[in-house]
């Protein structure tokens, strides 16, 4: 037999009590009476002087001690235990991603979290085991399934909040995985819900728990960041950002642009609710440095309010257009800003001299090792096959991509293209039903933009959109342009970085934004740095014999800076999992009701004693 209140059992102090009072002599009242003949039983009662008197059998103490140790059982509220039954499993996954900083939970959503888990952990049966996993822009097992609430403990307590992204995916595979083959088994998320592209659980049936953490967003942030030559004046740069303010309320803060530790300008900065402003500074640049932007605002993240982007001075683009005659093309190429242009009929050898070649309708008898742009022409290489294929129609575009900013086929008309299938190398540009048309991507380290049908045959160099699509080429394609964007890391992603020249011996080393160092990684090359531990935004410094290389973590992501918290989550079009709500339980009443009849016993019978005394 078991027990849900054992305290009760501290009312057994009572029992000796009740007997006190029948050891206890009646007090007597002296009364004058004319005779005691009738008194003289009574008489014989009260001959013992003492203040005790020996306690005798009495029917009545019995039934009132026996009655009392009836109340005190039941406020002990006895059960018989259950047959022992198999523990459950609980995967207690945790976000770290850079929303959970937010400070609308005291001291911030993450910390709540963590206290939360402990207090689950607490709550755990002896036969209970429980798996901790931290996610954000990876996943982390913190500690394997185990039943030690001192070791989970330490797991929670060693996660620490990132300044990357939410990326639930890869921790809810992980857990689903976990608790696939036990019915007794339980996912509990503690997030703010932030948490996009969960459409491929929509039939998993996870038994998911959701802790939703958060109780509003009042957050303003830098969605993005972006440094360009300014086309009127080559010695300056451009820094374009845009700041988005997520919440309903409207703020008001000032937008400071550093370029190392030199303070450059500032302006001051309204928003709207949920309004999003392009900025743009334009500033002098005589150095490779850093442009730091940091936006000053009262809101509830700070993470997404300081941004750093590397900024490299521009050097002139080496480019040799091989071609019969286009003179489209050429005049495309020259309207591109800082570029030498070189021209040729033929290509015998692998052009090491230039950055970029631009093979149009040509076959060369050697194939450039660098960045091509390759118009009606394939490489066997890049593709199994191919075959033309007539009037092919403009179907969809992604212009999203850099290559097709601000650059549309509407009206576009092809007469003859090449039909080819998507390699795994490239990604398709501009579709038609039967093959893609533009494809770009990275074969062996050199970046590839393949246009499948002759341009002279098409009705797009008419179009403003062509002159734009091969300044795009140009700059995308351009080595300078990017070892510039291999600077640029979001936080969570891994920076990777090609060299030169290739290292054997030499350390790499990476210094931390908070000074502190770690070591990097090399391919099996020697040519590729390769770092993981980005989850801090900031600046680092990558020492690799004599290369020293700076690039910048942000975050940068206008889904992490929308911190409203979610208190539903969607998996796909109709299965979701709405968050756990803490409601005031109904409390038993009858412990208090039960010490209120024992209480009345006690004075009914002392009242009774009282009278009689």
């Amino acid at each position: 037999m078991h027990f849900l209140a054992p305290e009760a059992f501290y009312f057994l102090a009572a029992l000796p009590v009740v007997i006190l009072f029948y050891l206890l002599k009646r007090r007597r009242v002296v009364k004058l009476v004319s005779s005691t003949l009738l008194w003289q039983k009574f008489l014989a009662e009260t001959q013992a002087s003492a203040p005790f008197q020996r306690l005798r059998y009495n029917w009545l103490l019995v039934l009132q001690l026996l009655l009392l140790l009836l109340i005190i059982f039941a406020l002990a509220r006895p059960f018989f235990a259950a047959p022992t039954v198999q523990g459950k499993l609980l995967v207690a996954l945790l976000d770290a991603s850079a929303s959970m900083q937010s400070t609308d939970e005291s001291p911030n959503r993450f910390e709540k979290a963590r206290t939360e888990i402990l207090q689950l952990i607490d709550a755990l049966h002896d036969n209970d085991r429980m798996v901790v996993l931290v996610s954000a822009a990876n996943t982390e097992v913190k500690q394997s399934p185990t039943s030690n609430k001192a070791a989970l403990r330490r797991a929670v307590q060693s996660c620490a909040v990132t300044d990357g992204p939410t990326r639930l995916t890869e921790g809810l595979k992980l857990a689903e995985t976990l608790t696939r083959d036990s019915a007794a088994a339980e996912i509990h998320l503690f997030s703010d819900g932030i948490a996009p592209n969960l459409h491929e659980f929509e039939n998993k049936g996870l038994r998911l728990v959701y802790h939703c953490l958060g109780r509003r967003g009042r957050n303003a942030g830098i969605a993005s960041l972006d440094v360009r030559a300014n086309p009127e004046d080559p010695a300056q740069r451009a820094v374009f950002a845009s700041v988005m303010n997520c919440s309903t309320n409207r703020l008001e803060g000032e937008l400071e642009l550093r370029f190392d530790d030199q303070v450059l300008g500032a302006k001051p900065i309204t928003l709207k609710p949920r309004e999003t402003l392009p900025q743009v500074f334009v500033a002098p640049q005589s150095r490779d440095g850093i442009f730091k932007l940091r936006l000053i605002v009262d809101d509830d993240l700070s993470a997404d309010n300081q941004a750093a982007v590397v900024s490299l001075l521009p050097q002139a683009v080496k480019v040799l257009l091989v071609t019969r005659g286009n003179q489209f093309l050429e005049k495309a190429l020259r309207a591109s800003a800082n570029l030498q242009l070189s021209t040729a009929r033929e290509l015998t050898d692998a052009a090491a001299g230039f950055d970029v070649v631009v093979l149009d309708n040509v076959t060369p008898v050697v194939w450039p090792a660098g960045s091509v742009l390759a118009i009606h022409t394939a490489n066997t290489n890049w593709f199994d096959s191919w075959a033309p294929t007539e009037t092919p129609p403009i179907v969809d575009w992604k212009n999203t991509h850099p290559l097709l900013r601000f650059v549309g086929f509407d009206n576009v008309q092809i007469a003859e293209s090449l039909a080819v299938n998507t390699p795994p190398w490239a990604v398709a540009l501009v579709e038609s039903p039967r093959t893609p048309l533009i494809l770009a991507g990275e074969w062996k380290r050199q970046r590839i933009v393949w246009i499948g049908f002759d341009i002279l045959n098409s009705t797009w160099p008419l179009r403003f959109s062509f002159p734009i699509f091969i300044v795009n080429a140009v700059e995308w394609l351009n080595p300078a342009a990017e070892h510039a964007s291999q600077l640029l890391v979001r936080a969570g992603d891994p920076f990777r970085f090609t060299l030169a020249q290739s290292l054997t011996n030499s350390p790499v080393k990476v210094i931390l934004p908070d000074g502190a160092s770690q070591n990097a990684t090399l391919d099996s090359t020697g040519r590729e740095i390769i770092f993981g531990d980005t989850a801090r935004q900031g600046v680092y410094r990558v020492e690799a014999g004599t290369n020293s290389i700076v690039f910048c973590v942000d975050l940068l992501d206008a889904a992490e800076s929308d911190t409203t918290p979610h208190t539903e989550l969607q998996f796909g079009k109709y299965a979701t999992v709405t968050a756990t709500t803490l409601r005031r339980a109904n409390l038993e009443q009858w412990r208090w009701i039960a010490l209120a009849g024992f209480l009345v016993l006690l004075f009914e019978w002392w009242f009774y004693h009282r009278r009689t005394a």
